[in-house]
């Protein structure tokens, strides 16, 4: 597999002649559209998470002068600037469209497209992205997440990357392997075949595409795309800072968008089959689902020791008091930022394989890996009776993302991708 090359590397060969230009002109910072098919506040998602950080260590660098393209209302960016202003240095944006009913998103499923790619390409935004592009020379385009692709102007040139959160078709075909019924399984199936020609049709026309692991970009490898380039999944270790597990009252936290299916699936399973044999051994357990969005039907059934807080201004708040840090998913892709987040903070992590997939972490000594309703019961319960083992997962958990998957870490090697595919652009 291709490693991503250093930013170091890649300015030293671009001063040398590549990426368009003499050494002089290289000097000067990279200038970058970035286009996002969401507003990236607030950040409540892990996708946004994790874009935001790469986006502030491209900025601090000073390598880069960035133009950030999204929707966004003229109340959203008046309430955002200050955060906007520490990710770019221009911000543009087009009005978003109104949200629509599920029941109203029907009709996207005879699209030769999959729903979530139909769902991204609305005229306001072809519009401003062709605008934007046709108005201004930019040294390299990137497109957050592969949907955003559905926006890339036909006619465009020079050097593009995509920036993938996950390898897409995966998710759809494990839901399609998970759903509960065969008319769920079908619909899943059929989706997953729409994302596996879409992802593999657009991933082909960019300079370079950006996977947040290795075993992503391996994947892409193997379906013969050779410009996959993996960066660490970087936290803000500032801002999530480090104390040693508490005890008291046992607590358990779950974190995470609650409108995104596979943590609904995840939590769902955990409260039906893992959440009431925990509690028949520690009775006075709580386990708090912090995230935005939960669906009502899993609020309603008023479960012992569950809550829901909906979404939170800081998750710090409500996760600092926790014994034990559960990612219970069965589907997903990509890398989940959350886990990363929660052993910066000192939580011990336990996780499905699936939770913790495609992060160089180990089993025993920096999480516990549970998966199916017997371990994951087996786990929890250990955390919350054992300090020592809590405290020896949190400590050696910090160590590794401080050293290694810092944001500015992340950033950087994502700098060094944009810099590679000017110069192959070029």
């Amino acid at each position: 597999m291709n490693s991503a090359p250093t930013p170091d590397a890649v300015h030293q060969a671009a001063s040398q002649g590549g990426a368009g230009g003499s050494g002089a002109a290289q000097r000067r910072p990279l200038k970058v559209a970035f286009i996002s098919p969401v507003f990236l506040f607030p950040a409540d998602a892990g996708g946004k998470i994790r874009t935001g950080n790469i986006l502030r260590g491209l900025k601090e660098s000073g390598r880069f002068d960035i133009t950030l393209l999204s929707p966004a209302t003229a109340g959203q960016q008046r309430e955002w600037q200050g955060e906007l202003d520490r990710q770019c240095d221009r911000f543009v944006g087009w009005a978003p469209s109104a949200p629509r009913p599920r029941w109203q998103r029907a009709p996207d499923l005879l699209s030769s497209l999959p729903i979530n790619v139909a769902a991204d390409r609305a005229p306001a935004a072809v519009e401003a992205v062709e605008k934007l592009l046709a108005s201004e020379r930019f040294d390299v385009v990137v497109f957050d997440f592969v949907h955003a692709a559905v926006l890339r102007p036909a006619t465009l040139q020079g050097a593009t990357v995509c920036f993938t959160h996950n390898v897409e078709a995966e998710i759809f075909e494990r839901h399609a392997k998970t759903a509960g019924s065969a008319p769920l399984r079908w619909l899943w199936g059929s989706q997953a075949a729409k994302m596996r020609r879409f992802e593999r049709e657009a991933l082909a026309k960019f300079t370079r595409v950006v996977a947040v692991s290795e075993r992503d970009a391996k994947k892409f490898a193997a379906d013969g795309l050779t410009t996959a380039r993996a960066i660490p999944t970087g936290v803000d270790l500032d801002f999530f800072s480090w104390q040693a597990p508490v005890d008291g009252s046992p607590v358990v936290v779950f974190t995470g968008s609650m409108d995104w299916e596979a943590n609904v699936d995840g939590i769902r399973f955990y409260i039906e089959d893992v959440w009431p044999r925990v509690r028949a051994e520690v009775p006075n357990a709580q386990l708090r689902v912090v995230g935005k969005n939960p669906p009502a039907a899993l609020v309603q059934r008023n479960m012992p020791g569950v809550s829901f807080t909906g979404f939170v201004d800081d998750v710090r708040d409500h996760a600092r008091d926790a014994q034990a840090f559960v990612i219970p998913l069965r589907v997903g892709g990509g890398t989940r930022i959350k886990a990363f987040e929660a052993m910066a903070m000192g939580l011990p992590v336990v996780s499905t394989t699936i939770g913790i997939e495609g992060l160089e972490v180990d089993h025993g000594t920096h999480f516990l890996r549970a998966d199916g309703a017997d371990e994951l019961v087996r786990a929890t319960l250990q955390l919350l009776a054992d300090g020592a083992l809590r405290l020896k997962l949190s400590r050696a958990a910090r160590e590794l993302v401080e050293d290694r998957f810092g944001h500015r870490v992340a950033a950087d090697v994502f700098g060094g991708i944009l810099l590679e595919a000017a110069e192959a652009a070029a």
